[in-house]
């Protein structure tokens, strides 16, 4: 996309204002981002003892970089399972189309 089609988006993270090149249509799903966030890096202060912002940060990051990581195995073990139904299926049909010929 070109910089023209971009919007500039004003968030706050860790209590900064920060702007960033979004698209056009993106911005609610930036900031709700930007929300999440901070909320993560929120929990993390209160949930360890870290303190500091750049390492709640990180910790917020593998956090969500290990959801991902899950979200995307699971997604590849559901097309799997898929994909062995609908080979199941073709199968019967097939059986299903011979023994009507």
């Amino acid at each position: 996309m070109s910089e023209l089609q971009n919007q500039r988006v004003t968030v706050e993270l860790l209590g900064k204002e920060q702007q960033f090149a979004c698209p056009a249509g993106q911005e609610e799903a930036l900031k709700a981002a930007a929300k999440n966030l901070n909320d993560l890096v929120e929990q993390m202060k209160q949930r360890s003892t870290v303190r500091n912002d750049q390492k709640a940060l990180l910790m917020a990051a593998l956090n969500l970089s290990h959801e991902l990581l899950e979200a995307k195995t699971q997604k590849s073990v559901e097309l799997e399972h898929q994909d062995l139904l609908i080979d199941k299926l073709s199968q019967y049909l097939s059986s299903n189309s011979e023994h009507t010929k």
